[in-house]
């Protein structure tokens, strides 16, 4: 097994096949996955089951309530876009589960196809994006708390407005909400990590609809930037890991008229400290 960094986050992992793994290189890739935060893995084969086999190498398996499932497999998500339709699902930059009260570890994203051109996936780092605040700024971060919920997004009103019915169910189950640190410490790295995102968090504790868009809008612009960012370009058989309490993704919605379709697995996390 190689190792090969990727830009600004994430590692490709070379000269592994993921339907053949055994205790040892499960935990070099716990190892690579706390130092890396995304690995990405080319040219893998694998069955339902053997992807399911490998999530389960790494922990228990969240079955989606929002997502359509693959028929037969309800632990697999389908990330479905068909030629006709207009809207993605991902299309913006967000962490999964976040609105959870015990968040997602990570996602396991397997390419089965992809367009000839586009439907890449950036990535962002929010250990990095910690990293460059300044002092002042991250004295004044700590200790604060967010509201993360998935009403606005997956609730019977989201889903029409985004046109992604048929491929995202379960509205009445999107009432969930949130509360986690602003700052969390990261649980397998130890690193201090942003944990905010446009798509859940909803405004920060005690604080007004005005004051929370001020922060978390610099905090979103802080992050995207280019140095924080990796654009992995998919192929068949292209399998991404990414870590939930230390990543952003963006699914890029620039392949109109062509299908996409992804199979992602969630793996189980734990409730989330703050520093």
């Amino acid at each position: 097994m190689k190792l090969e960094k990727a830009g600004n986050v994430g590692a490709f992992v070379r000269e592994v096949d993921l339907r053949r793994i055994d205790a040892g290189v499960v935990s070099e890739l716990r190892e690579a996955f706390a130092e890396f935060e995304v690995l990405f893995f080319r040219d893998q084969h694998l069955s339902e089951d053997e992807h399911i086999a490998l999530a389960e190498a790494f922990g228990e398996i969240n079955i989606n309530r929002f997502f359509q499932a693959v028929d037969g497999y309800p632990q697999i998500a389908e990330v479905r876009k068909e030629p006709d339709q207009q809207a993605n699902i991902g299309g913006g930059w967000h962490t999964d589960h976040s609105y959870d009260q015990v968040p997602a570890l990570g996602s396991m994203l397997y390419a089965r196809e992809v367009p000839i051109v586009g439907g890449d996936t950036l990535f962002a780092s929010m250990s990095a994006a910690y990293e460059g605040l300044s002092a002042g700024l991250k004295e004044t971060l700590a200790g604060l708390r967010a509201v993360h919920s998935s009403r606005h997004v997956f609730g019977a009103a989201a889903q029409r407005e985004m046109g992604t019915q048929g491929r995202i169910g379960n509205a009445e189950a999107a009432t969930q909400d949130a509360l986690h640190p602003l700052i969390i410490r990261h649980p397998l790295s130890g690193r201090p990590c942003l944990y905010v995102n446009p798509a859940f968090t909803v405004c920060i504790e005690g604080w007004t609809p005005e004051e929370s868009s001020a922060l978390l809008g610099y905090l979103y612009q802080w992050s995207a930037r280019p140095e924080h960012t990796y654009r992995l370009q998919w192929q068949p058989g292209t399998l991404a890991f990414w870590d939930n309490r230390a990543t952003w993704h963006w699914a890029v919605n620039d392949y109109q008229g062509e299908r996409r379709l992804m199979h992602r697995i969630t793996l189980e996390g734990e409730a989330l400290a703050g520093l």
